[in-house]
């Protein structure tokens, strides 16, 4: 990292994006904890866990730029979740009582808003970084966004049209 001032503006990043995941994580646990779908509430245990997995890293990488001045170059995100399937977050089961799954499809909607906003940030804040491992280390957390976006709205396109039908909002 070269110099105070760029070790601070990227330290001021992490910090944000500390703020960031762990406002994630506690809307996960607490879409997790209003599902009934059984489904849906593991695949959503699994994001508050990768936030909070992301937020311990941010905050080791940043306690690394206060106390040494870099980067630690050890740590690691770890691996990611597999969401893979036609429903990668709920059940087919959702789809019988898709008319009052109103508070499952809010959450998918605000997950698909939080994970859009913090990709952005991470690929605004690589753009913006002096050094290359830096910039890795953005675009690192950007594709890991980038993947929980994908599978969230994946999920939401594949019901929003039943459920408008189902739930009876016309004209759709």
């Amino acid at each position: 990292m070269h110099g105070d001032e760029s070790r601070d503006k990227v330290a001021k990043a992490i910090a944000e994006a500390i703020r960031t995941e762990n406002d994630g994580r506690y809307f996960y646990l607490m879409a997790a904890n209003s599902t009934t779908d059984p489904k849906g509430k593991e695949v959503f245990e699994t994001l508050a866990a990768e936030e909070e997995g992301h937020m311990k890293y941010l905050k080791k990488q940043y306690l690394s730029l206060l106390e040494r001045g870099e980067f630690d170059r050890n740590l690691k995100l770890g691996p990611k979740a597999d969401f893979s399937g036609a429903h990668p977050i709920f059940s087919e089961q959702l789809l019988e009582r898709l008319s009052d799954a109103h508070y499952e499809m809010s959450a998918l909607s605000i997950g698909v808003r939080l994970e859009l906003f913090s990709l952005s940030y991470y690929k605004k804040r690589a753009e913006d970084s002096p050094d290359a491992y830096a910039r890795g280390f953005f675009n690192e957390l950007a594709e890991w966004e980038t993947g929980h976006y994908h599978v969230l709205l994946k999920q939401l396109d594949a019901l929003k049209d039943l459920y408008w039908q189902a739930a009876g909002f016309a004209p759709f």
